[in-house]
C-alpha cells in the first residue's frame, strides 16, 4: 500500500450533472473510509479547490461530472497546485468532453464513428439539408454536456429545429449525428485494461438521462451477449479511442452497433458515474473487483 496521505474527494460543483456528482462523491467517500483512508468530501460549489493544498490535502479524487470537473479545468488547477489527482490530465479531459472534437480525432485516426454535422449558435442552419445528409432519424447533442443532458432523437425537420434550439441552451456548439439503430454497449477502462463489456437496453427511445438514473426498467447485461471475437474487438476499439483523445487511467467508451453488425464509437467519458449501481463499478465487479477495490485502484493511480 502506497502512502496516500490526506485525500480530498472533490464533488458537487455547479454543472448540470451536480446531483449525480453528489451521489458519486458520497459513494467513493464511504468506500475509501472503509479502507481506512484519511478522506474528506469537498463540494467545489462551497469551497474553492484553490484552497486544497493550504488545507493540507496531498491527493485528490475527482468525482466532479460535467463542466468544471471533466473538462480539464479542475485538472489544471490541481496541476498548478502540484497535487496528484485521479483520472485523465488536462488535454485528455478537455478533448474527451468536447464531442465534436473527439469525433474529429477519431476520424483522423480512422476509428469508426457515425456521420455528423456540427453547428454553432448564431449561424444560418439548413435543417432540411442536414436531414437529407444524415438520414430520416438524427441525434442532437450539446457538444460539452454529459449524462444525455440536452440530447434529443428527432425524426423530421421541425423537430430538428426545436432540438437544436434546446441544445443551444446548454452549449453554443451542437453535434447533429446520424442515428445508429441498434444495441448500445459500454467499455470501462481501468489502468490500461478494458473491463468486461456491458450491454444497455431501455424501453425509452434512447438511453437518456431518465433511462440512466431514474428508470427501473433499464436492463444491463454483463456478459453482454457478444461473441468472444466481437467483445475482444470492441475492447480493443475502446482502448484505441481512449488513447486517441489523450485520456488515461480510468473511464468509459460508449459504442453502438448497427443492423449490419458495424460498431460505431459514440463518446468518451473521463469521470464516469461512481455509485454502486454505475457502469464502471458494474464492469469491475464482473472482473472480480469490489467497489472499494475499484476506488482504491483509481486513487492509487493518481498522478
Amino acid at each position: 500500500m502506497i502512502n496516500l496521505g490526506k485525500v480530498a474527494i472533490v464533488y458537487g460543483g455547479e454543472s448540470a450533472e451536480r446531483e449525480i456528482s453528489l451521489k458519486s462523491g458520497k459513494a467513493i467517500f464511504t468506500a475509501l473510509s472503509e479502507q481506512n483512508v484519511d478522506v474528506d468530501l469537498i463540494d467545489t460549489k462551497e469551497t474553492s479547490p484553490l484552497l486544497l493544498k493550504q488545507m493540507g490535502y496531498q491527493r485528490v479524487f475527482i468525482a466532479l461530472h460535467g463542466r468544471g470537473g471533466e473538462d480539464g479545468v479542475i485538472q489544471g488547477v490541481l496541476e498548478s497546485l502540484g497535487l496528484p489527482y485521479t483520472g485523465s490530465g488536462v488535454l485528455g479531459s478537455a478533448l474527451a468532453m468536447d464531442k465534436i472534437r473527439t469525433k474529429q480525432v477519431w476520424q483522423s485516426c480512422q476509428l469508426p464513428t457515425a456521420k455528423y454535422v456540427s453547428v454553432k449558435k448564431g449561424q444560418k442552419i439548413d435543417f432540411s439539408q442536414i436531414m437529407s445528409q444524415l438520414g430520416d432519424v438524427v441525434f442532437v447533442k450539446p457538444a460539452r454536456e454529459g449524462s444525455s443532458i440536452g440530447m434529443s432523437r428527432v425524426t423530421d425537420v421541425k423537430m430538428l429545429e426545436e432540438a437544436v434550439s434546446n441544445a443551444f441552451e446548454f452549449d453554443e456548439s451542437v453535434l447533429i449525428e446520424q442515428w445508429i439503430n441498434g444495441p448500445e454497449y459500454t467499455v470501462s477502462i481501468l489502468n490500461g485494461q478494458a473491463l468486461p463489456v456491458i450491454k444497455m437496453k431501455t424501453q425509452r427511445s434512447f438511453y437518456d438521462y431518465e433511462a440512466k438514473y431514474l428508470s427501473n426498467s433499464t436492463e444491463y447485461a454483463c456478459p453482454c451477449g457478444l461473441s468472444d471475437v466481437d467483445e475482444i474487438y470492441i475492447q480493443k476499439l475502446a482502448l484505441d479511442a481512449f488513447e486517441a483523445v489523450g485520456a488515461d487511467t480510468w473511464g468509459r467508451i460508449d459504442i453502438m452497433r448497427d443492423a449490419d453488425g458495424q460498431f460505431y464509437l459514440l463518446e468518451a467519458n473521463t469521470v464516469p458515474g461512481m455509485t454502486e449501481k454505475s457502469l464502471v463499478p458494474m464492469a469491475a465487479k464482473a472482473n472480480g473487483l469490489s467497489f472499494s477495490e475499484l476506488t482504491m485502484a483509481i486513487l492509487q493511480a493518481a498522478k
